[in-house]
């Protein structure tokens, strides 16, 4: 964002930003000659060959190599007059805010929302800057009752690396006395489960299903793209935002797949395991596609395909189920719906649709897609089919959330601190940036001098400072960063690649 503005000072510069997002609009600009947006960094070779493509076939990748060369032109020598900017110095000054410590004064606390495997979920708001998330707390003697250590900064590890629109993004982690707290997207729609089987008929039209499973492939291809498994797939773990878009949550079970190599592991939920889960054969990320079928056939036929709601049944039957059984379809089923699950519930993963070598494109392909513009959805350009109501609460009554009893018999000693530091890392730094724009502060505070004078809080040389606007943020934001700047350009190599993708 900063070496974008810095770029927006010099006509040179602006032009290969202008191209780069025309780009991304898939509308390119900047490659005809004479043009004032002409970015001469592009060969005349590969002018024309951009040039007769477009007039063949449309498209992005045509523009692969030059958008390539743009980049290389601004990594060097611009980029070299933008870390001697102010704008370096202003980025720094982010970065040692975005650093500052968290902790449960950073918020708000409000209602319960629910409750997870070591604690309550509560809705919960940044004081600095108003934005809402939910905030997920894993009791520390519940977690080392269970031997859960591992699990928990699994997740959190997971969540950390994971940006995606179809995934729950970790904005913060932090630690209370009792607790360690991950501080997730708040999804005010409630889950699939609430809404296949408490809003009327169980189930969905064919179309509103198909636009969930769509958005839950993209949501499973981006974790299987960080080699991810989910593991885990099932109404209860899909959530709706205020607009109605879904994204994948609780990413507990949740591990990561080593390239050329598989894992093995009986875990997940009974009557979404896969035949290979349930047999503790290896695998890789054929589970997350058998799953989405059951998922999908839940959506329309309004139960599981391998148990009924409400009608116990032991764990062995639902397994043997699983291995051994075909599912029954009835008249909600399209052709097309019917297929696509038959293809996902295959019980050999080799044959299953989505473990045939091209992953979640084959899925993408089926037909029952065809009405989907996935580069559109995946950009959130496509309005969902369902918008939950503002006004409703589409969950149990907080009264019905069961309580945790308290954990007796277990304490709290001084070597649990490392697994506790190795937790509470603070802000995530790609959720914490997005907060900053979304809430405006970073254009509020964003401030340079029209007359390219030194801004008071850029001053670094002693300049008395003018007296601080009221508000944490604005404090913090004002205050001398000397010392942080030292410490973060003796490490510059690292920071370069990072300041560059802002």
């Amino acid at each position: 964002m900063l070496f974008r503005q810095f770029c927006e000072t010099r006509p040179e510069l602006s032009r290969c930003v202008k191209f780069l997002d025309a780009v991304v609009r898939a509308k390119p600009v900047g490659l005809c000659w004479g043009s004032e947006d002409h970015v001469p960094e592009v060969p005349s070779q590969l002018v024309d060959a951009c040039c007769e493509g477009l007039e063949q076939e449309p498209s992005k990748e045509l523009f692969k190599e030059s958008t390539k060369l743009i980049h290389d032109y601004l990594s060097v020598a611009p980029f070299a007059d933008y870390l001697d900017s102010l704008y370096f110095n202003r980025f720094l000054q982010w970065k040692w805010l975005e650093r500052q410590p968290v902790t449960k004064n950073t918020f708000r606390q409000y209602r319960v929302l629910g409750k997870g495997g070591f604690g309550e979920v509560c809705a919960c708001q940044v004081r600095a800057t108003g934005k809402m998330y939910a905030c997920k707390k894993l009791e520390k003697k519940r977690i080392k009752k269970r031997k859960g250590e591992a699990m928990a900064l699994n997740e959190k590890q997971i969540l950390e690396k994971v940006n995606s629109r179809f995934v729950v993004s970790l904005a913060y982690a932090y630690e209370t006395k009792d607790a360690l707290c991950l501080v997730l997207t708040l999804m005010n729609g409630g889950d699939l489960k609430f809404h296949i089987y408490h809003m009327g008929e169980a189930g969905f039209e064919e179309p509103r299903a198909a636009f969930y499973a769509a958005e839950i492939c993209c949501g499973l291809e981006d974790l299987h793209q960080e080699r991810i498994v989910y593991r885990d797939l099932k109404p209860e773990n899909i959530l709706l935002d205020d607009h109605g878009h879904i994204r994948i949550s609780d990413l507990g079970l949740a591990v990561h797949v080593p390239e050329g190599q598989t894992i093995k592991g009986r875990v997940g939920t009974v009557g979404y395991m896969a035949p290979e889960v349930v047999k503790n054969e290896r695998y890789t990320f054929s589970p997350d596609w058998w799953a989405l079928g059951c998922l999908v056939y839940e959506m329309i036929e309004g139960q599981s395909p391998f148990q009924q709601r409400k009608k116990k049944i032991k764990r062995e039957e639902v397994e043997r189920l699983v291995k051994e059984v075909q599912e029954e379809y009835s008249e909600k089923f399209s052709p097309c719906a019917r297929s696509l699950c038959t293809m996902l519930l295959c019980k050999d993963p080799l044959e299953r649709l989505g473990c045939r070598g091209a992953g979640a494109k084959e899925v993408k392909e089926h037909p029952l897609f065809k009405h989907l513009n996935f580069r559109r959805l995946e950009a959130g350009m496509l309005d969902p089919p369902f918008k939950p109501d503002p006004q409703a609460i589409y969950c149990k009554d907080v009264l019905d959330i069961e309580q945790f009893s308290t954990v007796k018999g277990v304490e709290l000693e001084p070597t649990d601190n490392d697994f506790y530091q190795k937790f509470a890392t603070g802000s995530v730094p790609i959720p914490w940036q997005n907060e900053m724009i979304e809430t405006e502060c970073f254009k509020e505070l964003n401030v340079f001098s029209t007359d390219g004078t030194v801004p008071p809080d850029l001053d670094w040389k002693g300049q008395p400072s003018p007296q601080p606007k009221k508000g944490l943020l604005q404090r913090l934001f004002s205050r001398q960063v000397r010392v942080f700047a030292q410490a973060f350009l003796s490490d510059l190599e690292q920071t370069e690649s990072s300041a560059f993708e802002g």
